[in-house]
């Protein structure tokens, strides 16, 4: 399974990412304060401003401040960052 970091230490699953969007349509807007009303935001901003908003295959609502592209970027790198937040990557640190 692989993480990817979405600001401030907080890791989501890849594979239970669904939707990446910007914050500032109206549609989201009105998804997040449903979200907000149901109790199914996770706002893991750290007081910033929300750059991007996840979906999960859950329905959960994750906000962001990190730019959706780059969480995306961070999705589709196949570098050895990525590697290193993969938990079944039996690889030691010298890659052994």
């Amino acid at each position: 399974m692989k993480f990817i970091n979405i600001g401030f230490g907080n890791m989501v699953a890849a594979n239970r990412v669904v939707t990446l969007a910007n914050p500032e349509s109206a549609p989201i807007k009105r998804l997040v304060q449903d979200a907000r009303d149901s109790g199914r935001v996770i706002d893991v901003t750290c007081g910033r401003r929300t750059r991007a908003v996840i979906i999960t295959d859950s329905e959960h609502v994750i906000l962001s401040a990190i730019q959706t592209e780059t969480i995306s970027n961070r999705i589709n790198d196949k570098s050895d960052h990525a590697d290193a937040c993969d938990p079944d990557n039996d690889q030691d640190e010298h890659g052994e």
